[in-house]
């Protein structure tokens, strides 16, 4: 495999240097690719190392790179040089939006601000690297939640939710590749979670757009199954290529792709003009923008995080001294030794009723006299007084 190469614009670096670069930026391969004026799957080509750069886009990406490892300033003022005109043919990514979200990496960029700050710079604390998080993904991922479940609050909620588990378990997730993923994962499915239906403030839907067209095209999302609608939603809504929608929806990638056909059929049956995916990517991009969608402020997610941990561990607590309780009343109540149950009273049957005496029949005066003559012995012994 070849890691550089070398073209009038100079050495480029290794491809592991190349996306490092991309993601200290918070670029997608979108954006890179639109700069560089060639396709995503080229530039992730690029990085990846099975492909070297050459020609006007290889110089193109040289300078890019260049431009990307100076400060930001020299940035700003290279990036026009950088993108050369788009030859006849090349395959170009659209443009980047709000509703965008950051790439499998971009939003590590936002986390590791420490890495790639200078050396000098003081490096952020664990709550400022969560607010930069924040600040970085939930914007967008509120727009795109609103696509999966046609309800504003409940997109509001569920990024809420999902950042305050991110921030529950924010050492790990600081050193994850792509905690923006991982949020926007989450996000997805309390999102599509089908406990909500029994929820008295969901059971009713919201007021649709006022587009009619917005409408429809809303609508028509909400028919879909969630799984089809949210490999629809990544793919063709936030700009994720296959393989990392079928990492995401927890599929392999062919069936990733036969989802992704299937809605897209479905949605050009009911929306002719929706048929080309371009036109569906920017449709989507509208929609979601539209909508006046605002997630809370960082310190408000994490402050009731902590309050939520708080409250849990007092119920913990409470609920452990309630059974300790229990256990110690049990044992000192208990009895010491076995003590077996008193039969309660019970009728007797069967036994012959007492009769009264009465005068002696001939027999029984005959059998008397017959007992008292074969009695006869000794005189009984008594004590004579002293």
């Amino acid at each position: 495999m070849v890691t550089t190469t070398q073209n009038t614009d100079g050495p480029l670096p290794p491809p592991t240097e190349r996306r490092r670069l991309r993601e200290s930026r918070s670029l997608t391969k979108a954006q890179v690719a639109a700069r560089v004026g060639v396709s995503r799957s080229t530039i992730r080509a690029w990085e990846s190392g099975r492909r070297v750069p050459h020609g006007r886009e290889g110089a193109a990406y040289a300078r890019l790179l260049r431009a990307l490892a100076a400060p930001a300033a020299a940035e700003e003022t290279t990036t026009a040089e950088a993108a050369p005109e788009t030859p006849p043919g090349a395959a170009t990514a659209p443009a980047p939006s709000p509703t965008a979200a950051p790439a499998p990496a971009a939003a590590s960029a936002a986390v590791a601000a420490a890495r790639t700050a200078p050396v000098t710079a003081e490096p952020l604390t664990p709550a400022q690297a969560f607010d930069a998080l924040y600040a970085f993904c939930a914007p967008a991922l509120v727009r795109q939640t609103y696509l999966l479940t046609g309800r504003r609050e409940l997109a509001r909620e569920s990024v809420e939710r999902a950042f305050q588990l991110a921030w529950q378990r924010w050492p790990e997730l600081a050193r994850d590749r792509d905690p923006g993923g991982w949020v926007r994962a989450v996000a997805y499915d309390c999102a599509l979670s089908p406990w909500h239906r029994f929820r008295p403030r969901y059971r009713h839907p919201e007021p649709p757009p006022a587009d009619p067209a917005d409408h429809a095209l809303l609508h028509v999302l909400l028919t879909l199954p969630p799984s089809y609608r949210r490999t629809l939603v990544l793919y063709d809504g936030v700009g994720l290529d296959l393989p990392e929608t079928a990492a995401e929806t927890e599929a392999s990638t062919p069936a990733a792709a036969m989802r992704l056909t299937h809605a897209r059929e479905a949605v050009a049956a009911r929306l002719p003009e929706l048929a080309d995916p371009a036109e569906l990517h920017r449709r989507l991009l509208e929609l979601a923008s539209k909508e006046q969608l605002r997630a809370g402020r960082p310190t408000v997610i994490r402050a009731g995080c902590e309050r939520q941990n708080v409250l849990w561990t007092r119920a913990a607590i409470a609920f452990t001294v309630t059974i300790v309780g229990a256990t110690t009343l049990t044992l000192r109540t208990a009895p010491t030794h076995y003590e077996a149950p008193i039969a309660p009273a019970q009728a007797v049957e069967g036994v012959p009723a007492v009769g009264v005496m009465g005068p002696l029949s001939r027999e029984e005066q005959a059998l008397r006299a017959k007992l008292g003559a074969a009695a006869k012995g000794p005189e009984r012994l008594l004590p004579e007084p002293g």
